[in-house]
């Protein structure tokens, strides 16, 4: 009778790659981003450092991969509040109001991506820029097809600029400061007037 060896093991490369980006927001979220280096990040995954070089090039490219492939960001369906075509055929006011909202939310429920937020405020090094220029490229794109136009006078880009950075800082501020400005940022009833009035301050510029 022939004896058969037994055969090692077939690593699934994709598989693999998916650990690796996964346990970059695992270790993020448990340590913050001074944790992240290719043996934390191997150990979480369960993997041999080797494969980070071999699949990513490095620790950059693994984070460059996180940013792109994982929920690290919010993507277009998302910020459109899950029906794109349907968003977009919203007038222009709607459209900006919705979109302040979801983004909004969709922060709030990304303690990951707060803590990058959080540590791009104290620090620029080359993983923070790179998913810096990640969600910049990112949102641009959905912001470009979703806001085409302008009213006359009004800045919709600028616009969105005030929103998405007042957001950022009053989420990452929530994370260790309960009041800002006599508002509750740990209850929902804060986030509610904030969320309403800025609401209101886009259709107030987009409608005049």
């Amino acid at each position: 009778m022939t004896i058969i060896p037994p055969q090692p093991p077939i690593r699934d490369a994709d598989a693999t790659r998916q650990k690796l980006i996964d346990a970059v927001g695992g270790v993020l979220a448990r340590k913050g981003f001074r944790a992240v280096g290719v043996n934390a990040v191997a150990r979480a995954a369960g993997v041999d450092k080797v494969l980070i070089y071999r699949y990513f090039d490095g620790l950059p490219g693994l984070i460059a991969a996180f940013g792109r492939d994982s929920d690290f960001w919010p993507g277009p369906s998302e910020l459109a509040g899950g029906d794109l075509a349907a968003f977009l055929a919203l007038p222009l006011p709607d459209r900006l109001s919705r979109l302040a909202r979801n983004y909004l939310e969709a922060i709030l429920n990304r303690p990951v991506t707060q803590e990058i937020m959080a540590w791009e405020l104290v620090e620029r090094n080359e993983l923070t820029v790179m998913l810096e220029e990640i969600r910049e490229e990112s949102f641009m794109a959905f912001f470009r097809e979703a806001v085409p136009e302008s009213p006359p006078g009004v800045d919709t880009m600028a616009l969105a600029a005030i929103v998405g950075a007042t957001v950022n800082y009053l989420v990452t501020r929530s994370r260790h400061t309960r009041w800002f400005s006599g508002i509750d940022l740990t209850a929902d009833a804060g986030w509610d007037r904030l969320m309403n009035t800025l609401e209101q301050v886009c259709r107030a510029l987009v409608s005049r």
